[in-house]
């Protein structure tokens, strides 16, 4: 039953004890290892987008890896000084929904919200085709079946979050753990080499080096800049799900948010300076990082390590946006801008409707794609700089209205970086358009424009319920239950005795037609009933068309016109078998019955669930 009250997007179960609820939230490790994915994995792929544009500018353009590289740090540690201040202002989540539904209002609220989910679905999406991507480079046989394993793992991923995110969390600790070392360990091993110790991976294939470019413009590096930002995807994460965190949560999150700054900065910059040191060259079908690894570490068993915790890794960034977005998506039905259904909670504090949305949704997206990449990417990276531009905004309006200590300070920086992620917003859309990057603009106002169909609807049944006024009074009104019933069986006797209990008069109501057979069986239904004597009349109903709900949703109007004061209830007894594969078996009457009723009469509705076996009868309104 369709219902507005707040009560719905409570958890449907009772509150646990506060120790009982905190084993299912996050340490700052645990958040690290859950919410960070999608920024540290990114490393595997934002370096090689600079590296891409750079090199249409030949060698010269290359050697604008590191102010480029600086530059989208300096914009990290604006986001991450940003988000501090998010998760301290907001502690129960929603990053910038919260910030702009605050400061900017509804509908920038849901600008920021679609652009959230857009990005949180497509992570899933290219995290998983990365992942398998760099499996089958190092496997080429397996190459024909990666759409498969695309939603393999998409399904494993799934199964892990359906546990709960703490679960998820402990399961990602070590192959995050294994990915940082391995990074730092090529960072810190190529510092110490002036020469690379192998070339042995990116031998025999032909370089994408343009070789006849002299020349670096502003637009070329504006677009470095841009496709380098790519790295900065899954920096909000962890202010959109700072619920997920034990308390003191705020102080959790953002302690997990400077650490994953941190990191993050420090395997850019250094991947950065060794793609300089080592003078290397995108080629085609060996990623930049497996490069970087084959010179730093040399063409060896460290290299493998490097590759497996690569593929691993960016499998399992999937998982930040299992974190994040089905916080959201309860946060925004909270508002009523979803189906209340997003609200709730599992045992395990999983929004699991949220989790299993999210999983749909990016199947369809790896169908579509083929398990390809390079089909993904493109729409990529543009809604979270809508939401980076539209939160950094708003914050700089929340320091307007506060009295804190270097409010003025925390403005300017917040609207600093709000210029900087609104320039690379615009940068991305406008280089990536023809290549996919129209249909996240197309679709971030069909959002918009659902989410406000989804207000607007509820709006019209709570008005339609008078919510938030005080009802009147009760009243008892004459109680008419009605049991359709084919034959005499245990189940008409069970349905019968729930009548009696429920309703001051029954009816039992049975379907003939008019061919001979159901003749004689109407006749022996009526001659049973007689010598059975139940003390319930029968009530014989007549369809020219072998119609069964048509016949008694007539049968409850006629009432309702004859005794409009009677409350009318409709029994439908059914057999639920021992076995889940027998249900096929059924001729579902009762669902033809309950649907023909609940469209054409308001009477009250009763599934009775006789269960065939030890077990009780069970009783579904």
């Amino acid at each position: 039953m369709l219902t507005t009250s707040k009560a719905v997007v409570s958890d449907a179960a009772p509150e646990e004890p506060p120790g009982v609820v905190d084993r299912h939230r996050l340490t700052a490790t645990q958040g690290l290892a859950a919410l960070s994915l999608d920024a540290m994995a990114s490393v595997a792929y934002g370096p090689e987008a600079v590296v891409l544009v750079l090199a249409s500018a030949g060698a010269y353009g290359l050697g604008f890896m590191l102010p480029v590289t600086l530059a989208i740090a300096g914009l990290l540690a604006v986001l991450v000084a940003s988000y501090r201040q998010v998760i301290a202002a907001f502690p129960n989540g929603g990053g910038s929904y919260a910030v702009a539904r605050r400061h900017l209002g509804a509908r920038a609220s849901l600008v920021a919200a679609a652009s959230l989910i857009l990005d949180y679905v497509l992570n899933v999406a290219v995290s998983v085709t990365a992942g398998v991507a760099a499996l089958t480079s190092a496997f080429p046989g397996l190459y024909g079946d990666r759409l498969v394993i695309c939603l393999g793992v998409l399904v494993l991923v799934t199964a892990v979050n359906l546990r709960g995110i703490v679960d998820s969390a402990k399961a990602f600790i070590v192959p995050t753990a294994v990915f940082v070392t391995a990074i730092l360990a090529i960072v810190v091993v190529g510092l110490f080499r002036s020469v690379p110790a192998s070339t042995h991976t990116a031998d025999g294939h032909a370089s994408v080096l343009a070789g006849n470019a002299t020349g670096v413009g502003a637009l070329l590096l504006l677009k470095a800049f841009a496709a380098g930002c790519s790295a900065l995807t899954g920096v909000e994460a962890v202010a959109n799900a700072v619920p997920s965190f034990r308390a003191p949560a705020a102080r959790r999150a953002q302690r997990t948010e400077v650490a994953l700054g941190g990191l993050l900065g420090v395997m850019l910059i250094g991947l950065s300076v060794l793609i300089g040191r080592f003078h290397l060259q995108p080629v085609e079908g060996v990623t930049v990082l497996a490069q970087l690894a084959d010179a730093s570490l040399g063409h060896n068993w460290a290299f493998y390590v490097v590759q497996f915790a690569t593929v691993v890794l960016l499998a399992l960034a999937a998982n930040t946006s299992f974190g994040g977005l089905p916080v959201l998506m309860s946060l925004l039905a909270r508002d009523n801008y979803l189906p209340h259904v997003f609200g709730l909670k599992a045992d395990r504090q999983v929004h699991r409707h949220g989790v299993l949305a999210l999983a749909a949704v990016s199947a369809v997206l790896l169908v579509f794609s083929g398990g390809d990449t390079n089909t993904l990417v493109p729409l990529f990276a543009i809604g979270v700089f809508v939401g980076f531009t539209i939160c950094q905004t708003g914050m700089v309006l929340h320091w307007r209205g506060e009295s804190a200590p270097g409010r003025r300070w925390k403005a300017v920086l917040n609207g600093f970086g709000a210029v900087l992620t609104g320039v690379a917003a615009v940068v991305v859309t406008a280089t990536k358009f023809a290549e996919g990057a129209w249909l996240i603009v197309i679709a971030l106002p069909l959002l918009v424009l659902a989410f406000e169909a989804v207000h607007r609807a509820y709006g019209r049944i709570a008005e339609r319920l008078d919510l938030g006024r005080v009802p009147e009074p009760p009243r008892r009104d004459r109680s008419l239950v009605i049991v359709p019933v084919s034959h005499l069986s245990r189940l008409t006797c069970e349905a019968l005795n729930a009548a009696v209990s429920l309703g001051d008069e029954v009816r039992a109501v049975t379907v003939s037609h008019p061919d001979e057979e159901d003749r004689r069986d109407m006749e022996a239904l009526r001659r049973d009933w007689e010598l059975w004597n139940p003390g319930v009349e029968l009530v014989e109903l007549t369809s020219q068309h072998r119609s069964l709900g048509r016949p008694v949703a007539d049968y409850v109007r006629r009432v309702h016109t004859y005794h409009p004061r009677t409350r009318v209830t409709v029994l439908i007894p059914e057999v639920e078998p021992a076995h889940i594969w027998q249900r096929v078996l059924q001729n579902q009457r009762g669902a033809v019955l309950a649907h023909a009723v609940r469209r054409d009469t308001d009477a009250v509705i009763c599934r009775l669930r006789f269960r065939l076996g030890p077990a009780l009868v069970r009783h579904d309104a």
